[in-house]
């Protein structure tokens, strides 16, 4: 069989056939088995889709801090939801945009995991990718799509590497369905503020939204699990640095327990930096710190850092993702040591 012919430069890795088409592609070409079908009407070009998933990735890679050798479930299943929009995205109409669960993946925020049936993270062959139409607009209707109805009221939408996505505001109220500490891990994500101090990367980055925009997006109209929102929202902080910092926050005042403070720079008698604790209750010397997966480039220095707060006096708590998933006994170990400090 003869080498396919070369297709215009400019259709690029991911064009829909209707493109192809005003291009000048014959259909012949289009059936050549050199191009991919991730939805229907579209085409891709492996080799040069992965030279741009590539070229995305070195960009990432450059702002966000070193990564583990092997992937997790959730960075993996994050990856898959934006490789999906990228495929479908030349299929968008004007009246159409990125939402839930897709829109937060583009925004590099953090979702729950979803499993399939098997009890197994879902990969790309599993997820749909999440398309939201204003007005009377026609609702897709394919396979691997998820079509929402809506409002401009209620939605806005910019654009992530040059595709339409609801913003933060938007991106937040529409996954109401999500559970509590989901939404406030979320929310807590969009309204990071970046705080100048001792170490602390990207100071001075505007926050991505604030509390008072997800408030004014769920007050714009109804909206699933409004309840949950409500609550949700009276809980967000702006010096949350991680989901699971969330999380260990959320139960811990759920349970009753004073809320602790973020971050907070620690220093001693000579006014000298020692550490920042994960989370804190400075005036009894309590430090509660998540230890997620260990980087080799950090481990010695995470080490250093809980032995100088111990030797500064400090209590550290050290909570593991197998402590979390307890949170009565996250909620004992940080209640006794705060009655060990009165």
């Amino acid at each position: 069989m003869p080498k396919p012919r070369p297709l215009p430069a400019q259709l690029g890795a991911i064009f829909s056939v209707r493109e192809a088409a005003q291009a000048g592609v014959a259909r012949s070409r289009l059936r050549r088995g050199d191009l991919e079908r991730p939805f229907r009407g579209i085409r891709a070009v492996p080799a040069l889709l992965a030279a741009a998933d590539a070229e995305i990735e070195d960009e990432s890679d450059a702002e966000d801090p070193p990564r583990a050798a092997e992937p997790d479930p959730f960075t993996l299943q994050a990856e898959a939801r934006r490789d999906l929009v990228r495929r479908y995205a030349p299929r968008l109409e004007g009246s159409q945009f990125i939402s839930h669960e897709s829109a937060a993946a583009m925004w590099h925020a953090p979702l729950p995991l979803t499993w399939t049936d098997a009890g197994a993270p879902a990969s790309s062959s599993d997820l749909t990718v999440h398309v939201s139409t204003f007005g009377r607009g026609h609702l897709i209707r394919a396979e691997g799509v998820s079509a929402h109805r809506a409002r401009h009221r209620t939605s806005r939408y910019t654009h992530v590497e040059r595709i339409p996505v609801a913003d933060p505001a938007t991106t937040w109220a529409s996954l109401g369905h999500l559970p509590l500490v989901d939404l406030v891990a979320l929310g807590d994500y969009f309204c990071r503020v970046w705080r100048a101090g001792y170490g602390r990367p990207r100071a001075g980055t505007p926050p991505l939204s604030t509390v008072a925009r997800l408030q004014a997006a769920i007050d714009a109209g109804r909206r699933t699990g409004i309840r949950r929102l409500r609550e949700a929202v009276e809980l967000i902080r702006e010096d949350s640095w991680s989901p699971r910092e969330s999380a260990v926050r959320c139960h811990l005042v759920f349970a009753g327990l004073p809320e602790p403070v973020l971050n907070q720079d620690v220093y001693d008698e000579h006014g000298r930096f020692v550490a920042c604790a994960d989370l804190a209750y400075p005036e009894r010397k309590v430090a509660i710190e998540y230890q997620g997966v260990l980087h080799a480039n950090s481990y010695a220095a995470d080490v250093e850092r809980l032995a100088r707060l111990r030797a500064a006096g400090w209590v550290v708590i050290e909570v593991t993702a197998t402590l979390l998933a307890d949170p009565r006994m996250l909620v004992e170990r940080v209640s006794a040591a705060l009655r060990a400090r009165p």
